[in-house]
């Protein structure tokens, strides 16, 4: 493990964007928008086509073929560009996706003043602890630099020149630093929230539950929740004409809109309902169930602080845990 003095900290930047060099580096406890669309860009072109004569010819977009560094992932964004792993390198593979993953390195700032609207514990998360190629630790004044991949290992050897061996006792006050951020997180509002009752969740009895009829309610479908989830995955593929040709491009989309996955037939979900109920059933029960159980949901709080009507998978998960609860206490009452 390494050290680098005196990098300065800040709340004043709060997106992930390029930098030049020797620009002072601020950063931001939470986010306004994570990371992922540096590997699934909201936006891109995936090939050119157009026609001579009676010849048509397609060109695909150029892949990623130059390395770059993100500084300063979130431990809860780090944790949802690896569901989106799950779900872009599995076969078949986005090509797209994986240049931008091949050729990136991730540099993780784990967490030490973490807020009120995180509840990342609740899906095992150790925020204090976080991995990626690279993890550093701000306290007071140092940065502690620890690789951890082959990719981090190579990025170290090239910056040894700026850095430090730890000695004895800074590990004891990274290790005291650490045990800080474990005691607020205890103290967060969301600390004791529980996901019991979703694991191997009963789906039919989720999916038909009334409580759906209630939550959705409040639903602007104005979509702010799926744009800003370090984890959803959705688009759309859409042409447009350049005169002589046409470029084909994919872009984010919301499965809370009406025209999400629309076809000639008609829509099947065609109410609100519908679609906030597949939005909060797909991270809770259908992700698990497809991928070794992992939520797709990590806990970051985007939700729960940009949401204009207060709807947030938090409401949903203690919802359904008051609805458990009650439904034990009926099932008791009746032995």
């Amino acid at each position: 493990m390494y050290e680098i003095m005196k990098i300065a900290k800040d709340n004043l930047e709060k997106l992930y964007e390029l930098i030049s060099e020797n620009r002072e580096l601020y950063f931001a406890n939470q986010m306004d928008k994570p990371p992922k669309d540096i590997f699934f860009p909201q936006s891109e072109t995936l090939y050119s086509a157009w026609r001579e004569q009676k010849k048509v010819s397609i060109e695909p977009e150029k892949l990623t073929d130059e390395d770059f560094v993100i500084f300063g992932v979130k431990p809860c964004d780090l944790k949802g560009i690896e569901i989106l792993d799950k779900v872009y390198l599995s076969e078949p593979v986005d090509t797209y996706y994986a240049a931008r993953r091949d050729h990136g390195t991730i540099i993780v700032l784990a967490c030490s003043e973490p807020e009120e609207t995180c509840f990342c514990t609740a899906f095992g998360i150790e925020p204090f602890n976080a991995s990626g190629d690279i993890t550093i630790w701000f306290v007071d004044e140092t940065v502690y630099w620890q690789p951890v991949t082959s990719k981090g290992n190579a990025l170290t050897e090239n910056l040894k020149s700026i850095l430090e061996d730890v000695k004895a006792n800074d590990q004891v006050h990274l290790n005291t630093h650490k045990q800080r951020t474990k005691e607020i997180l205890k103290k967060l509002p969301f600390a004791d929230l529980s996901l019991e009752g979703w694991h191997n969740a009963d789906l039919m009895k989720k999916f038909e539950s009334p409580l759906w009829d209630d939550l959705h309610k409040a639903c602007l479908a104005c979509g702010t929740c799926t744009f800003l989830c370090p984890t959803c995955q959705c688009y759309d593929i859409k042409d447009y004409s350049k005169g002589g040709s046409v470029k084909r491009y994919r872009c984010w989309d919301s499965c809370m809109y009406s025209d999400f996955t629309l076809m000639a037939h008609g829509n099947n979900r065609t109410t609100q309902m519908q679609r906030f109920r597949q939005r909060f059933m797909h991270k809770l029960v259908y992700f698990p169930e497809n991928y070794d159980g992992i939520y797709s949901c990590v806990g970051c709080g985007l939700c729960v602080e940009k949401c204009p009507s207060a709807l947030n998978i938090v409401k949903v998960i203690k919802a359904f845990s008051i609805e458990d609860v009650e439904k034990g206490r009926g099932e008791k009452a009746n032995d």
